[in-house]
């Protein structure tokens, strides 16, 4: 045992096993935070999360996290450089303020994934619930199933890809941001419009696709984004877009 809940595969390693049914998130996040470099880990795994509520969160090493099991709230927030996966299902807010790196959920996320992320990828296999990608500010989401209602609500950067279905008010009070929708449009959110597909278009989905690792076509993607009528103040629109 080489510290509360860290058991060392092999001596010396640069991989690690932290267990959190003998050790706290607290002590994990300090781990991670402050003892990776002197450690020289590359790879931990973390043992028994039974949803426990924010997991691996404000990392800043380059280090691959794999998470064996379900996760509660706001796990891999504010990801700086790591490499994160949850083998299971995440709860509010997974990934939100995230910086670069990757973070991917085998199952489904709960509400706000990647809100108000800056950059780095966010991978959900499963299904995504409402507002995912609120505010998000320069990441890529990709998400392999359906997404809520209100996703991407004041996107201001980045890209959400929805290989699924997307439920009502989808991109509402959009900014910069685009959204491509693989299936069924429950509705638009204010200000957010169906626009054609540019070659660009079809390249950067592929991309994605590729980067998650999907085997999609690109040109079943539709393109959402911003019309740009809330970008000044109308004092005729009498609060009604």
């Amino acid at each position: 045992m080489d510290a509360v809940g860290v058991r060392s595969e092999v001596p010396q390693s640069q991989q690690l096993r932290f267990d959190l049914a003998a050790g706290s998130v607290r002590e994990l996040n300090h781990l991670l935070h402050h003892d990776l470099a002197r450690r020289g880990v590359r790879r931990l795994e973390v043992l028994n999360p039974d949803g426990a509520h924010s997991i691996a969160v404000g990392v800043d090493v380059p280090i691959d996290i794999e998470i064996c099991g379900h996760a509660g709230y706001y796990a891999a927030g504010m990801n700086k450089q790591a490499r994160v996966v949850v083998h299971g299902n995440a709860g509010t807010g997974v990934a939100e303020n995230m910086m670069s790196g990757m973070v991917r959920v085998t199952g489904n996320a709960s509400a706000s994934a990647g809100a108000s992320g800056h950059g780095g990828t966010l991978i959900i296999d499963g299904d995504a619930s409402l507002r995912c990608g609120i505010s998000m500010k320069g990441i890529d989401i990709v998400v392999g199933g359906n997404v809520g209602n209100y996703s991407a609500f004041m996107a201001q950067a980045g890209t959400l890809l929805v290989c699924g279905d997307a439920d009502d008010a989808l991109g509402d009070s959009l900014y910069e941001a685009v959204i491509y929708v693989r299936g069924r449009i429950g509705s638009l959110g204010a200000d957010a419009q169906e626009e054609p597909m540019s070659d660009r278009d079809y390249g950067h989905v592929g991309e994605l696709l590729r980067r998650a690792a999907y085997k999609y076509n690109p040109r079943d993607f539709k393109r959402v984004a911003s019309a740009r009528k809330l970008y000044h103040w109308n004092a005729d629109a009498n609060q009604e877009y």
